[in-house]
């Protein structure tokens, strides 16, 4: 199937739901699912997909929340002898999930956090972490917050070259969301892991358009940065996309 016809698809179904309320309830679950995709022909040939599943649980004292997300891209590039193929030139699998307990005192929780991603074109092919620590919300304002964590981690990871490291992390990282009109919404997130050998880093930034009780238009930048990287493998990889958010 072409990734148009996915995505009239994915439009369809987001269209589907719009009766629904937006209503996010304090406890129970909240989900949203995203997704983007471009296919080009003529002279250049080729197509991506990017997509991401965020679910956030909430009970009484514990809030948790798992998040998938995927980018995948192909090219159409011609051999010596004439022949036309597709080759894959991004694959990118994220998969976290992230547990919190409320402290008694307004805004702190205790977390613990592990994360997976499988980049077969990145720095890293395989970055696997696991933090644990403290968050703190900073200000809280209606709809708008900042909030941060610190603590220890551990990781482990396989470079591009095929080499392996492990060793323990300090974790920092920031969360802000600022409600701009009734229709849209600017976050950005931040988190920075520092081991021995390398400094992980990653934020996104991020403006959403509400487009119905259910769906919204979602324009974001991520960026992603290793200070230790193999040979022939750049710092940074960045990503700027726009999808269509659908929630429930």
């Amino acid at each position: 199937m072409r990734l148009t016809s996915l995505f009239t698809v994915a439009l369809a179904f987001v269209h589907a739901g719009a009766c629904a309320a937006d209503h996010i309830p304090d406890t129970g679950w909240n989900t949203s699912a995203e997704l983007g995709a471009i296919t080009t022909s003529g002279n250049t040939v080729g197509a991506s997909v990017t997509g991401k599943i965020d679910a956030r649980q909430e009970l009484e004292n514990w809030s948790n929340q798992y998040i998938l997300s995927g980018f995948f891209k192909e090219d159409e590039r011609s051999l010596p002898d004439g022949e036309m193929v597709r080759l894959r030139s991004a694959q990118r699998i994220s998969v976290s999930a992230k547990a919190a307990y409320r402290l008694l005192e307004e805004g702190k929780k205790l977390f613990v956090l592990g994360t997976h991603v499988d980049d077969r074109f990145g720095a890293y092919t395989d970055y696997n972490t696991m933090a644990v620590g403290h968050s703190t919300r900073l200000y809280q304002a209606g709809a708008n917050s900042v909030d941060v964590e610190l603590g220890p981690g551990y990781f482990s990871g396989t470079r591009a070259a095929g080499a392996t490291e492990s060793g323990f992390t300090v974790r920092g990282a920031a969360a802000l969301r600022w409600q701009l009109s009734p229709s849209a919404v600017f976050s950005q997130t931040a988190s920075v892991e520092r081991g021995t050998s390398n400094v992980h880093s990653s934020a996104e930034a991020a403006l959403s358009t509400k487009i119905n009780g259910t769906m919204q238009m979602k324009a974001a930048f991520v960026a992603r940065n290793d200070t230790n990287v193999p040979e022939g493998k750049k710092n940074t990889d960045t990503q700027t996309s726009l999808t269509l958010v659908y929630s429930f």
